[in-house]
């Protein structure tokens, strides 16, 4: 499952090729990818301008001038292909880079010439449409958390969300219904830049480590996006290079390896906390 920096690697690739453009044709292959699509889903979207690209969590936002916002999830294994008439495309963005025809679920050709093409060989990703001026209220997002790249994003909002939690810190940066779009990979990593042990109870961090916590997350994420992603599986940006990210990697996947941080001996540890893996160095974060 892609974490929040694929998703706004995607995001920020489609971006100059969506917004101002308006959706020409669309080519609906199927009648469902995880779930069905919405009613009219081609009608509606047929002649709407694309106003704004957005990401709420995992979620990627066109809000259109119709007043209705196309909600684009990826999946396991979706992404997203540009092509223009007469240029090599673009490439493909996020994880298996699948160019197989029978995978080509939609196409939106758009006023500018160019070619959209959501391909998803395993069919987990999803598309909806929804009333723009309702959106927070959607079941999709209603529950879902503070984005961790928001200005609402402090030490002190993380202290309110853990204030009274027994659950384990990493559990509790994990639930979507607290902080939008963590997932276990940079959840590790930030856990690890902030020297915090991913087993301590999520209520007893203080003041001065969810300062350094907060930090440490957008740091994460922001190195995440700006290298593209980490490719695990094929993730690629729009121009067709690979994330790189998972390059500088701490913790995450190096189990038994000398732990990085300067003056550390500890050595990289590996637990199971609600069957995912945690990576982590039990010597320096307590």
């Amino acid at each position: 499952m892609p974490e929040l920096p694929e998703v706004e690697t995607v995001r920020r690739g489609l971006a100059p090729v969506l917004v101002g453009a308006r959706i020409e044709l669309v080519e609906q292959r199927r009648a469902d990818l995880r779930f069905a699509f919405p009613e009219r889903f081609v009608a509606r979207l047929t002649g709407a301008r694309v106003e704004n690209l957005a990401r709420r969590a995992k979620y990627i936002l066109a809000a259109l001038d119709t007043g209705e916002t196309l909600i684009l999830h990826l999946g396991m294994s979706g992404s997203f292909r540009v092509e223009r008439a007469g240029e090599e495309p673009l490439g493909a963005v996020h994880f298996t880079r699948s160019k197989i025809a029978a995978h080509d679920h939609v196409v939106f050709a758009l006023s500018n010439g160019a070619r959209v093409i959501y391909n998803d060989p395993r069919r987990f990703g999803f598309m909806q449409i929804a009333l723009t001026e309702t959106l927070d209220s959607h079941p999709l997002f209603r529950a879902i958390g503070v984005e961790p790249l928001g200005p609402d994003f402090t030490a002190r909002k993380l202290r309110q969300l853990f204030a009274g939690k027994s659950a384990p810190l990493k559990a509790a940066l994990l639930d979507q219904s607290l902080i939008a779009g963590l997932g276990n990979i940079y959840v590790c990593e930030a856990l690890h830049s902030a020297r915090l042990s991913p087993l301590r109870a999520a209520g007893r961090i203080s003041q001065a480590h969810a300062r350094t916590l907060a930090t440490a997350i957008r740091t994460v994420l922001e190195a995440a996006i700006q290298a593209g992603g980490s490719t695990l599986r094929d993730h690629r940006q729009t121009d067709g290079e690979l994330g790189y990210f998972q390059h500088s990697f701490a913790v995450y996947g190096r189990e038994g390896a000398a732990c990085p941080h300067p003056l550390c001996r500890g050595t990289i540890a590996r637990a199971v906390q609600s069957g995912r893996s945690t990576f982590y160095c039990a010597t320096c974060q307590k």
